[in-house]
Formats: structure tokens, C-alpha cells, sequence
């Protein structure tokens, strides 16, 4: 096997002129080394393009120097959605430089879910996890806390928690997306939600209806599993109403895409004879014929601010708890006045 060209702290000493011992303790800012010493091992180390051995770093401190991710959708959700991937992207920003990796699993809700965590604990796999889509009840989290894991929740559990979290509030875009929709004379509104039993999903059902019943317009929702399948056959439902609605509030673009593909399927124009808001700002609805109506999540942000709250936690912080500035209002032109 070829050798590993990759510069060792015994190569650092032999240039410096040091031991091991005393290169060890500079590059890990220990006391013992004077200032002349530290300096010229620092420079060594920079010129001989010396980074540290994750490997070795993990055996001398008991750390994986991983932190785990468990979605709890399907993959072909998971797959169309934008968030995750804006997310994750945000994720690594923190991790990339920070010697981090991140393990990524997905997994059926339930025992199928219990046992991936169980298997990332073991044998200090990963160091923490980031807990999304809370759920009513939700168990992870005193499973995670009794596997030993560090840990931050995307939103506010509705159970104690001793761990930190990041929370936006769920549902302060649909209550802009009604609103608008309100101000345009729509006087029927439906909302197509995810599922009910996720607590941001519910969240945003409830603004949507006290939104509703603020306007004293005529409303109803319908959950579905955030696909554009079932966003689709929402759609197709609602359309199939006698006295349909004039204006649909969507929980995701992915869904709102499927419902434009359906409306104007059946003859409707948007929004001349139905308007649509989505949820995310997905890159797509922007280049969409009507461009798409939509509200704004910094999800990318998220996840730059869900790791940099890991690693505070895995460095013995207490635990914290951020909002992120509320979502905002995209206007383009999938939304309209109402018909008469």
C-alpha cells in the first residue's frame, strides 16, 4: 500500500527540531511551551501543510466528532423537498470548518426511528443530534437524553426539555399569507397542511384558521403527508366542491406546484380564477408561469444555527434557546383579486 503522504506531528518535530511531546502540546495550546517554541512549531506546522487526525483526536478525547441527523419522512419527500437540502447545506457551513461530520439517516417514524438513534449512540457514533419535525408527545426526546446524547430541537417541544432549541414562529407566514389574500377580497380560503400530528404543521393550522376567524371568511383544511401527491389530491378535492374556494394557502411550494399543475388542468386560470400561496420560496416557484406567491424561511440559516448550538452543547454550554426573525411574505403572481 502507498505510504500516507500526509504530514505527521513526528514529521512537525523532526523539522522544528523539537519532540513529539512538546509539538503536541503547542498545537493544542497547552501551557509548558514558550512563546519563541510555539511560534516556530505554528509556522512548521502551516508550511508542512499539517492538519490534525480526526482519528486521533477521537481516541484521545472519547468523541466521535460527528453529530446525527434523523429525518422521519419518506425519501422520496425528503428527496422534493428544498428545505432539507438548504438545511443541510447550512449544517455544513458550520461542520466543514469546524472538523465535524455529519451523519445523515432516514428513517420510518416509530421503532424503526428508535432503533437508528440507538444504533448512532452506540459506540459514541455521533456526539449529538438535531431533533426535527417535533411531534405531539414527541419520545425522542427523553430517548435521546436517556442514550446520552447532546441535542437541539428545530421548534419548542410541548414537553420538558433539557435541551437547547431553535424556533421560528410557525405561524406568523400563513397568518401574512391570509392576510393578503383577505386584503384581494378572497372571502373562501382553504389551507392544504402537513401532517397533524407534527407540531409545526399544527401550528400553522391554527394560525390559519384564527386568521380565518379574525377575517370572518369561510375557510377549511386539509392535512396531508407534505407531499405533492397528496398536495395534489387536496387540490383535486377542494376543486370538486360545489362552492369552491377562491384562494388556496399551501404548508409547502412542493404542494403548491402540484396544485397549479391540477388547476389548470381542469380550465382554471391562476389567479384569475384561483389564487395560490406556497411555504419555503422554493427556487422554482420563481421561474414558474405564474411565478409563485410564497413565503420566505431562511432555511439555510437554520441550519447554521442549529449546528453552531450543537457544538455549544457539546462543549459543555447550557442550553439555549434562539428565534430566528419571523418568515416573510413573497408577492408574485400566482395570487389575485378575487372573482366575483
Amino acid at each position: 500500500m502507498p505510504a500516507d503522504p500526509r504530514p505527521t506531528i513526528a514529521d512537525v518535530a523532526r523539522h522544528a527540531g523539537v519532540s513529539k511531546g512538546l509539538v503536541s502540546f503547542a498545537l493544542n495550546d497547552r501551557p509548558g511551551v514558550s512563546r519563541e517554541s510555539r511560534e516556530r512549531i505554528l509556522h512548521v506546522a502551516e508550511e508542512l501543510g499539517w492538519t490534525p487526525s480526526l482519528r486521533a483526536r477521537a481516541l484521545s478525547t472519547g468523541r466521535s466528532f460527528a453529530c446525527g441527523l434523523v429525518i422521519g419522512r419518506s425519501a422520496d419527500v425528503i428527496a422534493a423537498d428544498p428545505f432539507f437540502p438548504a438545511f443541510i447545506a447550512g449544517m455544513e457551513d458550520v461542520f466543514s470548518v469546524s472538523g465535524q461530520v455529519l451523519v445523515l439517516a432516514v428513517a420510518t417514524p416509530g421503532r424503526h426511528e428508535a432503533e437508528t438513534y440507538r444504533g448512532l449512540a452506540k459506540d459514541r457514533r455521533v456526539d449529538g443530534v438535531i431533533l426535527t419535525d417535533l411531534r405531539a408527545g414527541d419520545e425522542r426526546v427523553a430517548l435521546v437524553a436517556e442514550l446520552g446524547l447532546d441535542a437541539v430541537t428545530l421548534g419548542v417541544p410541548d414537553q420538558p426539555s433539557p435541551f437547547s432549541s431553535i424556533s421560528v414562529d410557525d405561524g406568523a407566514g400563513i397568518r401574512r399569507a391570509v392576510d393578503h389574500l383577505v386584503t384581494l377580497g378572497h372571502r373562501r380560503i382553504a389551507h392544504v397542511a402537513g401532517p397533524e400530528e407534527m407540531l409545526h404543521s399544527r401550528r400553522r393550522a391554527i394560525a390559519f384558521q384564527d386568521a380565518a376567524d379574525a377575517a370572518g371568511i369561510g375557510s377549511q383544511t386539509i392535512p396531508t403527508d407534505f407531499s405533492a401527491a397528496e398536495g395534489a389530491a387536496a387540490t383535486r378535492r377542494l376543486l370538486e366542491q360545489s362552492e369552491r374556494p377562491t384562494a388556496i394557502v399551501y404548508s409547502n411550494d412542493l404542494m403548491a406546484v402540484a396544485g397549479l399543475g391540477v388547476a389548470q388542468r381542469t380550465g382554471l386560470r391562476v389567479p384569475e380564477d384561483l389564487s395560490l400561496t406556497g411555504f419555503d420560496d422554493a427556487e422554482l416557484g420563481r421561474h414558474l408561469h405564474p411565478s409563485l406567491t410564497t413565503v420566505a424561511t431562511e432555511a439555510r440559516q437554520w441550519g447554521s444555527a442549529a449546528a453552531r448550538t450543537l457544538l455549544a452543547a457539546l462543549e459543555g454550554a447550557d442550553p439555549q434557546h434562539l428565534t430566528l426573525p419571523d418568515p416573510t411574505l413573497i408577492i408574485r403572481e400566482s395570487t389575485g383579486p378575487a372573482f366575483p
